[in-house]
């Protein structure tokens, strides 16, 4: 910003940049101190479209103007197709666009964290008060849910789809275990979803947790509309961030501590900017290396489904009354017996939902089972391709590139078709429209590769261990800069099972509870 005029922002203690799922969160927990003055910058403004909080409207909010709408790199393991990554450009991030289901995750995906961090601190033991605290459960207050919190989390009954109970019942026949939720650190069964609505309504982040209340604290700034073009950096510390306002003019914001809440994506690609990351990355965009971290941007990870196996139904199918796919059923590869870590997942879409390479039957005619993994061992990559803020990233999944995943999905294909053709659902099946007859591997491949679209769960782009080439350590402090601190999906090590809304929320709130006894 040479020979620029540059204006300063009010300084803060605590400035969180990015205000989605994690940094809204923040932003109301840390500014309960009354001395403490937080300053939350979001890159988007306030959600205002009426759409956010119909939950049966929430795939129409893809590639509206408040989704940044990344696309990836053409992936050789999805027949070179380029998946559009989905992702939250307002206050309450992706918890404005997302599919709204809640789930912890299974307490073997904590104990990963615990192996990679060596801190016993990121276990499901251990993070069950953050859960609870999160949680407005309603069978809360028994040792294992949440009541009272800021966040339902509705347990779906009369309203849901007959197509989904036949799914349910299809399941249970086969042996998978009838659960109450996804959240007793049992996954491995059959349940309907359970979500973040309340009186039919999506409950955003920033519904649950910026409340008025929140907003009128005299020590809480949200700067909305405005970007961080970098962190400015001073030997091993953070001495204040660029920023670029709603009008387009600079300023400087000076902090003593700075948390990146903007996501697997943003957070990596901040950092970059500002030439911290991998030096040959950082050469080729153009920006000078201030320190060689060369993990940032690299293990990501995303969960994909097959969309789908897909049927006609022998009468119409009524449209879903929650959010289209209601029901997800997690089991062991070619098991449907109780125990374990799950494996693979199949949900039932009571839509008919298709990746782009298929023609989508009229709502009503059809339904989609979906199948996918739970815990891929692909990783991709990302990277900045410039110094700007317009400069676009190059997001490189890595989709199903080993052995194992291949594998696994073509498990949960199989696993899906042979729900898909129970008795159960024999009122509902005229016939299977997708994926029809497969004759050997490579056709079942070639489907898979053409059917599978994101499940929109990308994290560790900055994953947090205990090994020296880990960015980030079980703190959540940026080992490199002494005060700088990342809290958000870029942080974890690995996957969990279902969807990682819950995770990142109990990792912020276990932040929050570090920084409030520090003080």
């Amino acid at each position: 910003m040479t020979g620029v005029k540059v204006e300063r922002e009010p300084n803060a203690d605590v400035v969180i940049v990015g205000g989605g799922s994690a940094g809204a969160l923040l932003a109301a927990r840390l500014s309960e101190e009354p001395a403490r003055r937080v300053l939350l910058i979001e890159a988007g403004g306030e959600a205002k479209d009426p759409d956010i909080w119909n939950p049966a409207a929430w795939p129409a909010l893809q590639g509206r103007s408040y989704d940044w709408d990344y696309h990836t790199e053409p992936q050789v393991g999805t027949a070179g197709r380029v998946h559009r990554w989905a992702r939250g450009r307002l206050v309450g991030g992706s918890s404005c666009l997302h599919a709204m289901g809640y789930m912890r995750g299974h307490p073997s995906d904590f104990q990963a964290w615990v192996e990679a961090t060596g801190d016993s601190r990121w276990s499901w033991d251990s993070l069950l008060p953050a859960f609870q605290a999160l949680e407005d459960h309603p069978l809360g207050g028994n040792g294992l849910y949440g009541r009272g919190g800021p966040m339902p989390v509705y347990l779906p009954g009369d309203e849901v789809s007959p197509v989904a109970r036949a799914y349910i019942e299809a399941g249970a026949s086969l042996g998978l275990p009838r659960l109450e939720g996804h959240n007793s650190g049992q996954m491995i069964g059959v349940t309907p979803n359970s979500l973040n609505i309340r009186d039919g309504r999506r409950v955003t982040v920033a519904d649950a947790w910026l409340t008025p209340a929140v907003r009128s604290r005299p020590n809480l700034t949200i700067l909305g509309e405005t970007r961080v073009r970098r962190l400015v950096v001073n030997a091993n510390h953070v001495r204040g961030l660029e920023i670029v306002r709603r009008d387009g003019s600079p300023a400087q914001v000076l902090a003593d501590q700075v948390v990146l809440c903007a996501g697997a994506l943003e957070t990596p690609a901040l950092l970059m900017r500002s030439g911290i990351g991998p030096e040959h990355t950082l050469d080729a965009a153009g920006v000078a290396c201030l320190i060689d971290v060369p993990e940032i941007g690299r293990n990501v990870q995303d969960h994909l489904l097959g969309a789908g196996n897909l049927y006609a139904a022998r009468r119409p199918v009524p449209p879903s009354r929650l959010q289209h796919s209601e029901s997800m059923a997690y089991m062991r590869a070619g098991s449907f017996t109780a125990g374990g870590q799950p494996e693979i997942v199949v949900g039932c879409g009571v839509a008919p939902i298709v990746s782009e390479c298929f023609q989508a039957p009229a709502a009503g005619s059809a339904y989609s089972l979906l199948f996918g993994i739970t815990h891929p061992t692909s990783r991709g990559s990302l990277r900045i391709s410039g110094p700007e803020l317009g400069d676009r990233l190059i997001i490189d999944p890595a989709y199903l590139q080993t052995g194992r995943d291949r594998d696994l999905f073509r498990r949960a294909l199989e696993a899906a078709r042979e729900i898909g053709h129970r008795e159960e659902l024999a009122d509902w099946r005229e016939r299977e429209l997708l994926p029809g007859p497969l004759n050997g591997e490579a056709e079942i491949d070639s489907f898979i590769a053409r059917s599978v679209i994101t499940h929109h769960h990308p994290c560790g782009t900055c994953r947090m261990g205990k090994d020296t080439d880990a960015p980030v350590d079980a703190n959540l402090r940026f080992k490199a800069l002494d005060n700088l601190f990342i809290v958000d999906a870029s942080v974890l090590p690995s996957l969990t099972a279902g969807p990682i809304h819950a995770a990142v929320l109990a990792v912020a709130e276990s932040f929050a509870r570090w920084m409030t006894a520090a003080d």
